[in-house]
């Protein structure tokens, strides 16, 4: 089904919204366009606003034009969906310029822990404009999302708006949360085991998993009673991905686990590779960040543990919504 772009003017808030599949991917092209522009101009003119293709590891002239070159082609890639309906390529290409946009917000992405105050203080000040910068890449991220979902359903001839019919959506949504779910324990073990005193893994001096010059004065106190906080946090992750096994229904609870399960999943599946790659890098002695006093497999334990968790969630919430949803009107 395709709208014509004109027929969206007066149409209502939720009509226009149902209609994404006609206008997700001119909304893409666009973006990335303005995007591309505004990194282009900010190298030329010198301002620093947040332009970096690794969510903020790197600043400056450089990185400026390497985040207008990628975007630049990212709006080529969103022309060229256009002009060549059908096409496989474009629609895998697109999940990379999803993958691009969510690691250029990735700041933003995990800007929530600054208000955990009970896990840590001492918190580096707020680059607001990079901040805000990266919250635009994260809202390109889910038009490109739904450009790229509409321009493949189409190419395989299903419904744009649903993808047809999805009837192992609640077995993948059980597998996929169950993985999750196991994905988490080996940390919580760990964490936890630390916080009752055992040093598996730790050859350092002093208490492993807590730095007393960072944590807040109630996490110093949890964990002396044997409670670490992040392990706290693992258990409810793993709460989420089992809840997203469950069979509610529409509702708030729906909607609270789709919101949920989306934002863990962009934030943790990005988080987990980015750091087991900095893991690999320091196992290989090409960077020192402090890990030293620590055994190989805790970064492998820790890191590896979110990325797995954070894919097997994004598929178990994607499957959990297939399995939920009302049926598709338009099929």
């Amino acid at each position: 089904m395709r709208v014509r772009a004109g027929s969206l003017v007066g149409m209502g808030p939720k009509r226009w919204w149902a209609a994404w599949p006609s206008w997700a991917g001119s909304a893409a092209l666009v973006w990335s366009a303005l995007y591309a522009a505004g990194a282009a101009l900010a190298a030329a003119t010198g301002p620093a606003f947040g332009y970096a293709p690794l969510g903020g590891t790197a600043r400056g002239a450089a990185a400026q034009w390497a985040s207008a070159a990628l975007y630049g082609g990212a709006a080529a890639l969103a022309y060229g969906m256009r002009r060549w309906p059908g096409r496989v390529w474009p629609g895998w290409a697109a999940w990379g310029v999803v993958a691009l946009c969510l690691t250029s917000g990735f700041g933003f992405l995990l800007s929530l822990t600054r208000v955990l105050a009970f896990l840590s203080r001492d918190q580096p000040p707020m680059d607001w404009a990079a901040w805000a910068n990266q919250g635009v890449a994260v809202a390109g991220a889910a038009l490109w999302l739904g450009a790229g979902l509409a321009y493949r359903r189409r190419g395989r001839g299903v419904c744009p708006h649903c993808g047809g019919a999805r009837a192992a959506a609640g077995a993948r949504s059980t597998r996929a949360g169950l993985v999750a779910a196991a994905a988490l324990v080996p940390y919580a073990v760990m964490k936890t085991a630390w916080a009752l005193g055992w040093t598996a893994g730790y050859v350092g001096e002093g208490r492993p998993g807590l730095d007393p010059r960072y944590a807040s004065d109630l996490a110093i106190r949890l964990y002396a009673h044997g409670v670490d906080a992040t392990a706290v946090l693992a258990v409810v992750g793993m709460g989420l991905a089992l809840a997203l096994t469950r069979p509610w229904g529409a509702g708030p609870v729906r909607a609270a686990l789709l919101a949920l399960g989306w934002a863990g999943a962009a934030a943790l599946a990005p988080f987990g590779v980015f750091l087991a790659v900095v893991g690999a890098l320091v196992w290989a002695g090409l960077v020192d960040v402090g890990l030293g006093d620590h055994a190989p497999w805790v970064v492998a334990v820790a890191y590896g543990g979110f990325s797995v968790y954070g894919v097997a969630l994004g598929r178990a919430t994607g499957a959990y919504r297939a399995r939920t949803r009302r049926p598709c009107a338009r099929c």
